[in-house]
């Protein structure tokens, strides 16, 4: 009887507080006021080996410009490009006329009210592309002769000189041609070379896993300038895009032939740790409410090295000059470009799905159901078979508040090759509070959309305990998730604060070891850093484990460092910051 009253008692709690949430978010705007990376568009198929025929999704390689207040993003292999006019919601534009259907690494700009267009062809001969109309596509062709040219961009500046740059090499520099507008965009006979990796001192440029390969050089990959106050930015990606550590480095110069010089800060965008991995090889566009963006590659590597997905964050130029992203929590929840005053920040919308409980109708071979919530992209659940009899089933274990939920669809053995028509995804989501009675959360079930990395942000927030995926119908021969990750806030206690922060800084500068005292109330850390204490730019984001050994600091500079726990029902505050001479 004690037991059946604590029961009713706490029903009749989470009816309350969800009547109370109800109230609370009356007249709240239903339309998406949040993104999660990656960023959820109908990415290609690609072939990878064309005796195995290994077909993989992929996105990578962004090139985002701004033209008349809207916007078009070019990505690697896409046989086309999207649109948007908030950098939120894209859609697919197959043009009227495309010279590369198999494009890599390309480069946009805006210039006399036309988009222009290059990508990278190491071998033969190039053409710019342009078009006053990128809706419709009706690209005509410039020639341009400059050959071997991978990963280029293309750059005119205000003063209407323009030039071409380009790299992706373990042995050679970036490197540079003056272009001359008044003749086709006629390339210079000069080649300038501008810089090159020097991973002797910078440790973020080594090659490897967690820059942990002592043979192989880096790459110098995808440049990007981007001008700020007369400021030249020369964005570089290193060391290799299927890596963890993939990120972007800045080089500065008052010229855009240099002489450049290192930022102290380096690496300017990078996300190493969390779900997804990576931020490199991206560029820099001003956004809604002049704010600046940078679009990068995030790491899948599962099928192919060459599997990966987009990703976004907001970047900000400090007092001193200085650029830098915000990737902290960089795979959770953040605020979109167009919601003024918060565009880019964090919700405070925590995971609360991680390792939970989970059960499923069936799965195949080795691919068991615990892999959706484990937060590892490389990790999957694949079903015994595709059709509306699938489901997934969550218990969170404790109350929670959701907000929104994202569904990382996998690719095994797809058998799907291009830009296919008709792809969809089809399914809902159900929540409830006993595990018995069942309420429709997320509703796709008319939805006949291409979402592979579906972000859901909930209309109205329900306090639940258990959540059921049921699906109706994928593309893929096989129903496959890699995560399925539920974000919201727990009603918990917070973390305590981290204790007993120490930062070894070994023998070889490049590297140190960061220790700190295990939380019981905890589900993972923040690692923050930088070059002084108002300059801590730089995070990595850890589960479980008190401890990383850090490979990305340069050999002549000092850092200070922080750290924070995480749980389900929040962040604590930050440990007070060490120094490392």
């Amino acid at each position: 009887m004690v037991l059946m009253n604590r029961i009713a008692k706490i029903s009749l709690l989470v009816i309350i507080l969800n009547i109370y949430h109800l109230l609370n978010i009356r007249g709240q705007s239903t339309q998406t006021s949040t993104y999660c990376n990656p960023i959820n568009i109908d990415y290609t198929y690609s072939i990878y080996n064309a005796n195995e025929n290994i077909s993989y999704r992929s996105g990578a390689d962004p090139a985002v410009v701004k033209f008349r207040n809207e916007y078009y993003m070019f990505v690697t292999r896409s046989m086309g490009y999207w649109h948007s006019t908030d950098l939120l919601h894209w859609s697919f534009i197959t043009p009227e006329k495309w010279y590369f259907q198999g494009s890599n690494a390309p480069a946009a700009h805006n210039y006399n009210d036309s988009v222009l267009y290059v990508t990278g062809d190491p071998s033969g001969s190039m053409s710019i592309l342009y078009t006053d109309n990128p809706k419709k596509g009706d690209w005509k062709a410039i020639p341009l002769i400059i050959n071997d040219l991978q990963d280029p961009d293309l750059f005119i500046d205000d003063d209407g000189k323009a030039y071409m740059f380009w790299g992706s090499s373990n042995t050679y520099p970036i490197r540079a041609k003056t272009l001359d507008r008044e003749d086709m965009f006629r390339p210079s006979k000069a080649t300038y070379e501008l810089f090159n990796l020097d991973e002797n001192n910078h440790g973020w440029e080594r090659f490897g896993e967690n820059h942990g390969d002592t043979v192989l050089k880096g790459y110098i990959e995808g440049p990007w300038l981007t001008k700020y106050n007369n400021m030249y930015y020369m964005q570089y990606a290193a060391p290799g895009t299927e890596f963890n550590v993939y990120g972007d480095g800045i080089y500065m110069s008052d010229s855009p032939l240099g002489p450049y010089h290192y930022a102290p800060n380096n690496p300017v965008s990078y996300k190493p740790g969390g779900f997804m991995n990576g931020a490199g090889h991206g560029s820099t566009v001003i956004g809604p409410n002049i704010t600046y963006w940078h679009f990068a590659s995030m790491a899948v590597s599962i099928n192919v090295n060459w599997e990966r997905r987009i990703c976004m964050f907001p970047t900000y130029f400090d007092r001193d000059g200085l650029m830098y992203t915000n990737t902290s929590f960089g795979d959770y929840p953040h605020y979109a470009p167009t919601i003024a005053g918060k565009m880019g920040e964090f919700t405070g919308w925590m995971l609360v799905s991680y390792k939970k409980s989970v059960k499923a109708s069936s799965y195949y071979d080795k691919y068991k159901p615990e892999n959706i919530v484990d937060e590892n992209v490389k990790t999957f659940w694949v079903a015994e078979n595709n059709d509306d009899k699938q489901w997934l089933e969550i218990d969170l274990l404790n109350f929670a508040t959701v907000y929104a939920i994202q569904i990382n669809y996998h690719d095994y053995k797809s058998n799907i090759y291009g830009k296919v028509p008709g792809l969809y995804h089809r399914y809902f989501i159900e929540s409830s509070m006993d595990g018995k009675n069942w309420s429709i959360l997320v509703d796709r079930i008319n939805d006949y959309k291409d979402v592979p990395n579906d972000y859901v942000e909930i209309d109205f927030p329900q306090i639940v305990r258990y959540i059921r995926y049921r699906n109706i119908h994928v593309p893929t021969p096989k129903l496959s998730i890699s995560d399925l990750r539920i974000f919201g806030r727990g009603h918990g206690q917070l973390p305590a604060k981290v204790k007993n922060l120490v930062v070894n800084r070994y023998k070889d500068r490049r590297d140190a070891m960061i220790t700190w005292d295990q939380q019981g109330n905890c589900i993972g850390y923040n690692i923050i850093w930088g070059i002084s204490p108002d300059k801590m730019y730089n995070s990595w984001m850890v589960y479980e484990k008190n401890f990383l050994e850090l490979k990305s600091l340069t050999v002549d500079q000092n850092y200070y460092f922080s750290v924070e726990a995480f749980n389900e029902n929040g962040i604590s505050e930050r440990e007070l910051i060490v120094q490392s001479e």
